[in-house]
């Protein structure tokens, strides 16, 4: 695979300096990623579908059937020929196709880690296909507000008395991790890192193997839209004692310091109970001086909180906030992806590891420079005519990787003074993401 890794990172800088990309810089970046995401997914998609080809987009989904029924004869060669159109769709593709084929090729493969998890933890596969109505995002029961967490109070106990938790099967996360191991390839373990610093502590390990574009990590947490950032815990100040927030392009954060290690067993889970966390000096903080400059009118406390979930504490994937950073003279070796998880998909929602604090309905916020500010709820028509999804971050490798550290950039902002441990991978793309 090292020959498609050097063609892939050939064709993302031919593509980059394409005169169809945006020339506002942080636009621009956006859309290298998106480019490289669709490079690197759309390849290893072609070995997950051979058998069930269902793609978006007229012109992508006509290219992509053929290579998936071509590539069955090959070696080097057919792998080499699919990498060489799949370049060339890239460079025809809109970004909006792109955006949409990453989605799909994201999805397939998270939802073949559901099927797997099912198969493993579920005693009586005849209930695998339909979870009870009460784990359903939207519940009118009373629940323990989300709130609590970020202004310091408790907030209502739920009677969760007559709630039916799904049977699964007693396995530890140990097992269970064993177990996925087996059959999808790798799993995930968390160990001292091999960062040669004092500030390193925790690092991400992916125990097995898996190919460029596999998702080897999800992010877990409360997820906050733009509207709610005063409600992160410590805010203006994030990110003084919380070394495990991340940010997506479209402003959304997530904060992966409640989730901790996860847990032992199925749950409701609303992010209120925080679990003490390993020290991880380094923690996946993305431009968080940026998170804090909200303004808009105070939100009222009483009017917000976050829903409970039925969520497999367990999850053998859901460690993505360990990774780290690496180190001078060292690459990374995955790269941050958008995930919009659909939440019609009731049977895969115990496996997302995140929750949503505050409303559903996204505000619509507007970015000026380093500030958001407030435009007025989303269009009602606008939200009915798409499927409701809950935002969210995967973790994609960017070549084959086989039992080693899992190694993020951090992108950090070079508009104020870095920790010591941090080395820019790439000065230019730091200065573009932040913009």
């Amino acid at each position: 695979m090292a020959f498609l890794f050097q063609k892939f990172q050939e064709a993302v800088k031919t593509l980059a300096k394409s005169p169809v990309f945006a020339r506002e810089p942080r636009h621009l970046q956006f859309e290298a990623d998106i480019n490289r995401l669709f490079l690197y997914t759309s390849l290893v998609d072609l070995s997950w579908k051979r058998n069930d080809v269902m793609f978006s987009g007229q012109v992508i989904k006509t290219c992509l059937c053929h290579l998936a029924l071509g590539a069955f004869s090959g070696g080097r060669n057919a792998e080499e020929a699919d990498a060489d159109d799949i370049i060339d769709m890239a460079s025809k593709a809109s970004l909006e196709d792109q955006q949409k084929q990453v989605q799909d090729n994201i999805h397939s493969q998270i939802k073949t880690f559901c099927n797997t998890l099912d198969g493993l933890l579920l005693s009586d596969s005849k209930n695998m296909n339909k979870l009870p109505e009460s784990c359903s995002q939207t519940k009118a029961t009373p629940r323990r507000s989300g709130l609590s967490f970020a202004v310091g109070r408790d907030g209502p106990h739920s009677d969760n008395s007559g709630t039916a938790v799904p049977q699964t099967k007693p396995l530890k996360p140990a097992e269970l991790s064993q177990s996925f191991k087996d059959r999808i390839g790798y799993t995930l373990d968390i160990k001292p890192s091999q960062i040669p610093h004092k500030d390193a502590g925790q690092g991400l390990f992916l125990d097995g193997a898996a190919d460029v574009g596999a998702v080897v990590a999800l992010y877990p947490g409360v997820v906050y839209f733009p509207a709610y950032y005063q409600y992160i815990p410590g805010y203006p100040r994030v990110d003084v004692h919380n070394p495990y927030l991340i940010t997506r392009y479209d402003g959304t954060v997530i904060n992966a310091q409640p989730w901790g290690v996860g847990g032992e067993n199925r749950e409701l889970w609303d992010g209120f109970s925080i679990t003490e966390v390993r020290a991880n000096v380094q923690g996946a903080v993305g431009g968080s001086d940026r998170i804090w400059k909200l303004l808009s009118k105070p939100l009222e406390a009483k009017r917000w909180g976050s829903d409970q979930d039925m969520l497999e504490r367990r999850n053998p994937l859901a460690f993505a906030h360990f990774a780290n950073h690496p180190s001078k003279g060292m690459s990374p070796n995955v790269m941050v992806c958008p995930y919009d998880f659909p939440l019609t998909e009731e049977d895969m929602r115990p496996y997302i590891p995140n929750v949503l604090f505050g409303s559903s309905q996204e505000v619509k916020m507007k970015r000026f420079g380093s500030f958001w500010f407030k435009s007025g709820s989303s269009d009602k028509s606008e939200l009915e005519a798409h499927v409701p999804v809950l935002k969210t971050l995967v973790l994609v490798a960017t070549r084959a990787l086989s039992d080693e550290e899992v190694l993020l950039n951090y992108r950090l902002s070079n508009s104020k003074r870095r920790p010591a441990w941090y080395t820019p991978v790439d000065e230019e793309e730091d200065r573009r993401r932040w913009s």
